[in-house]
């Protein structure tokens, strides 16, 4: 009988490699096994925690185990980010990111960790449509008003956003480039103060980007005005309100979304469940309601296809960012 030194390099690697397949495909089956942390890197109460506890108990009938919410704000949610990277890559912690995470935040301020190389996209939960709301004081019932009363009077309007470098900063940008207009960033400590200082009449814009919760309200009381959806398609939630493409600026479509990815060198066949699980959630017709309400619209898409959309997504808020000198706070 032959010894396993005996046998060619070729069939030996071969038969290494057979057994790391049926190993790890073992591991897959098994898993899920027990809890499964996901780390959200912002305070609770967010725009993240709310959109993971409505697919959170779907998911953990599929999958057969519980999931928890770890909240590890700081940094523009980059120390959770950092968290999850330095984690086993063992399934059992995941990140659930919003845009910044695993596009922008690379282009704002110099990272420990490197989106790319460092994660493994999983899927996209729901997609939040950034939706243009002003004052109601403001002499402008849509987008083409909106934009020839900037130009008439440049640097005269003032935007509220959470802060510099959030969603809500770099969609600003992306409009006053798009639409050749000049536009003050008034940065704030969280949408809800930026809310109320567009109430107030310090700020004229807001940029709803985590759906319209914090804006709702006051939009079916007349105080403020949505004028756009910057989405390719209407909200369901605003059926009246047209898309940015619709008046004119079809570059302008943008917003934030919430998605699920894991420590590189992760189980392949552990994402691909893991999404499959979370595609399913995101189909059923009680949950994509609920989205809907909150001005989210649902995704589920395969972790290919969250790769490709991560690559676009830089590729384009990278050159926003350079031209508009966008720093984080």
């Amino acid at each position: 009988m032959s010894s396993l030194s005996d046998m060619p390099r070729r069939a030996l690697a071969a038969a290494l490699a057979l057994c790391a397949f049926g190993t790890a495909t073992h591991a897959a089956d098994n898993w899920p096994s027990r809890p499964i942390r996901v780390v959200v890197p912002y305070a609770p109460g967010n725009a993240g925690d709310v959109t993971f506890r409505i697919v959170q108990q779907e998911l953990e009938a599929r999958l057969g185990a519980n999931f928890y919410i770890d909240n590890k704000s700081g940094a523009s949610g980059n120390i959770g980010a950092e968290d999850v990277v330095r984690s086993a890559p063992d399934g059992y912690t995941l990140l659930l990111g919003a845009t910044n995470n695993f596009v922008t935040n690379q282009y704002l301020a110099k990272l420990r960790y490197d989106p790319a190389k460092d994660l493994v996209p999983v899927t996209v939960i729901n997609n939040a449509p950034a939706v243009i709301v002003v004052n109601a004081s403001l002499p402008a019932n849509n987008l083409a008003e909106l934009t020839a009363y900037a130009k008439k009077n440049p640097g005269k309007l003032n935007y509220g956003t959470p802060g510099s470098g959030t969603a809500p900063h770099l969609i600003g940008a992306l409009y006053a480039q798009s639409a050749g207009i000049e536009l003050v960033h008034v940065p704030y400590r969280g949408s809800p103060p930026a809310v109320q200082a567009l109430l107030a009449g310090d700020v004229q814009i807001f940029f709803a980007s985590a759906g319209i919760s914090t804006v709702a309200g006051h939009i079916a009381s007349g105080k403020l005005k949505p004028l756009a959806v910057a989405a390719p398609q209407r909200l369901p939630a605003l059926p009246q309100v047209q898309t940015t493409a619709e008046q004119g600026l079809p570059d302008l479509v943008a917003g934030n979304w919430w998605g699920l990815a894991a420590p590189v060198g992760t189980d392949p066949a552990i994402v691909r469940k893991l999404a499959d699980a979370v595609k399913a959630a995101v189909a059923k017709p009680e949950i994509a309601q609920q989205f809907e309400k909150l001005g989210l619209t649902a995704v589920g898409n395969t972790p290919a296809e969250f790769g490709a959309q991560i690559q676009r997504e830089a590729a384009v808020w990278k050159g926003i960012i350079q031209k508009a000198d966008i720093k984080a706070e």
